[in-house]
Order: structure tokens, then sequence, then C-alpha cells
């Protein structure tokens, strides 16, 4: 199954190719910013049943070089079986397109982007055939941005920063920048930025933080992550309602009971248990099927 941080590591390609010259500008390899993009098709499969599909495709222009394909692989841990992935989809894409190809590889953790950034040769030791060289965006690499004014200025870079940092110390700084950032813009502007880092950060720690600072800072009533903290926000109080009433009347609550009733996050559910919160003999009553 393909997770939120695998889906914002190459789709932010998608949204900002041009993010493409300022990571391999980051990375001491001199891309000029492109003139035209086009997103082609992802998949890579032959005719016969092996399905190949690369995350992201893009065909980049550019006014001093031939254009060249630019296939984006989000990369979340060390897959021995990857570098011969990738280098059919080098060999495939410059048959296919007669394109030079380059590979970007994104990860989110310093370990897994050390191990896809060496260099894979393929063939016998004496005489190897090919190699595979791609580039690594990754928190080893990619800028700590925790100066609003920086973030401002690229914030397709300050976005992936924030998500290839997701465990970086510094994360609550580098989010802060990018909220404050954002402050001034339009909501075209911020709420896909906001999605992208939600969806990046994923399951870490940082997710609560980039919520927490998305509600105290920003107004994105459009914004799905919006309306996901509000709902949170809703069923906390719920609960916490329907634990005050059954203190109220002297029910003792198991911890199982207040563990379920604590961490439910459907309002409609927990308005029903409030209800009978009022009446119920006993804290496990609440949660009786009618």
């Amino acid at each position: 199954m393909v997770s939120s941080p695998h889906e914002a590591m190459h789709r932010i390609f998608q949204e900002h190719p041009d993010l493409f010259s300022r990571v391999s500008e980051v990375l001491g390899v001199d891309f000029g910013p492109p003139t035209s993009v086009t997103v082609l098709p992802t998949d890579l499969t032959e005719a016969h049943p092996l399905e190949r599909r690369v995350d992201t495709l893009l065909r980049l222009e550019t006014e001093d070089d031939e254009p060249l394909l630019l296939a984006v692989e989000a990369q979340g841990k060390k897959d021995p079986d990857k570098p011969a992935s990738w280098a059919y989809y080098a060999s495939y894409l410059l048959t296919k397109y007669r394109l030079q190809p380059i590979l970007l590889v994104v990860c989110q953790d310093r370990a897994t982007a050390e191990w896809a950034a060496r260099p894979v040769h393929f063939g016998p030791r004496q005489w190897p055939l090919l190699t595979l060289r791609p580039l690594v965006a990754g928190p080893h690499n990619m800028p700590v941005i925790t100066d609003p004014a920086e973030a401002r200025k690229d914030l397709a870079l300050a976005t992936l920063s924030a998500i290839t940092h997701g465990k970086d110390p510094d994360i609550g700084a580098i989010l802060k920048a990018v909220t404050t950032a954002l402050q001034d813009e339009p909501d075209a502007v911020k709420n896909p930025i906001i999605e992208f880092i939600s969806q990046g950060l994923g399951k870490l720690p940082a997710a609560a933080l980039w919520r927490k600072l998305v509600a105290v800072d920003l107004s994105f009533y459009k914004s799905p992550l919006f309306e996901e903290v509000r709902d949170e926000g809703r069923a906390q109080r719920a609960a916490e309602d329907v634990l005050a009433v059954l203190a109220e009347r002297g029910i003792n609550v198991p911890e199982d009971a207040r563990e379920r009733i604590s961490g439910c996050g459907d309002p409609e559910v927990l308005r029903r248990w409030l209800r009978r919160a009022v009446t119920a003999p006993a804290a496990e009553d609440i949660f009786v099927v009618d």
C-alpha cells in the first residue's frame, strides 16, 4: 500500500516541476530551470505481464540543453531490489523516448538516502556494463529552512525541506517558518502546501505538531486538513463531556472504557454515548447497541 509520505515526496515535483532545478543546485549539479514541462504516463509496463511503474515522470525542456526525462522516486526504506528496477526504468525510458533520463530519489531518513546515493555497478566485476548513479535528496543534503523570509522566497523548496526533515530535531522551527510564510498567501497557494506537508509527515510525531500549527497560525476554512483538525477538536471535547457526566454521577469508568471513549474520533457516536451517560447504570452500558 502506498503511504502518504511516499506520495508527497514525488508528487510535489508534478505540482512544482521547476523545483528540480533548485534541488539539483543544492545537490551540486547544474540543471537549468525548465522552459516547459510535460507530465508523462508513469506506467512502464512491457507487453508481457510484468508491471513496472515509476512514481513521477516529467519531460523537462530548457533553453540551453536538450530535453531530458526526470523520473522521481520516493523511497521510504532500503530495498535491495530497487537499483535493478531503477536501471530498468532508465534503459526503458531511453529506448522509448530517445531522451536522456535522470533519476531523482527522495528520502526521509539519512540511512536510506545514503544507501540510495551509492553508485551501483551492473555486470561482472572485471568489466561493469552499467553504473547507476541517482541524484538523492534527503535530510542529509536538503536545506533546513527555519527563517520565514527564506521559506517565503521558495515555498516549494520549503515544503520539500519540511517533508524530508520530518524526523529532524528542528522540525518544529521548520514547520513554524512555513506557517508564518503562508499567512499572507492566497488559499490557492496555502492549501496544496498544507496538504503536501500533512501527507509527507504521515504518522511521524511531527504530524501532530503540524496540525496544531495549522489550527493556531492559519485559517484554512477550505482546507481538508483544517476540517479534519476541527473535527478532531469536536471529538475531543465530546469525549471529555461523556467522561464528565459519568464522573458527576459517580459512575466508575474502567480503564478500557475510558480509553475507548477518549480514542473515539466520531462526534456522532460520542453524542450518542453522551445521551446514554445521563442514565446508564454503568459505564459499559453506554456502548450497548440499540
